[in-house]
């Protein structure tokens, strides 16, 4: 699991959150947003979880996204490790590494780029 970084055209940064299966080898959830917290990475790791199963471990970076209390306490009362790679080695979690590479040109199309500010715009109460 890991967040790939990305930035619009018209100015607006972009985070998606890309969970891998590599005992399956496919992506269950790849998710974009504007921001990311620890609580929208327990949200969707709950959705994934409830529809493919609880994995005996998740492998992680070290962002602050990964290395919070609330994703601790999720992982441990669900009876998951969290497995956190070390810091400066990609190739810790080159699984997802790969599938990183193919998310920034999937995420830019007009209609998910028009869906995603709609969003933005309903939570900061434009809309």
């Amino acid at each position: 699991m890991d967040l790939v970084h990305d930035q619009l055209a018209t100015g607006p940064k972009l985070r998606i959150l890309t969970v891998v299966d590599t005992l399956r080898r496919f992506s269950p959830a790849v998710m974009p947003r504007f921001s990311f917290r620890a609580p929208d990475v327990v949200d969707v790791l709950e959705r994934v979880c409830g529809e493919v199963g609880y994995r005996a471990s998740i492998r992680v970076d070290q962002g602050s996204e990964f290395v919070s209390r609330e994703l601790d306490l999720w992982a441990y009362t669900r009876g998951v490790v969290l497995d956190f790679s070390r810091p400066g080695k990609p190739t810790d979690n080159a699984n997802t590494q790969v599938v990183q590479r193919q998310v920034p040109g999937r995420m830019c199309e007009p209609a998910l780029v028009h869906e995603l500010r709609r969003r933005g715009a309903q939570m900061r109460g434009l809309a």
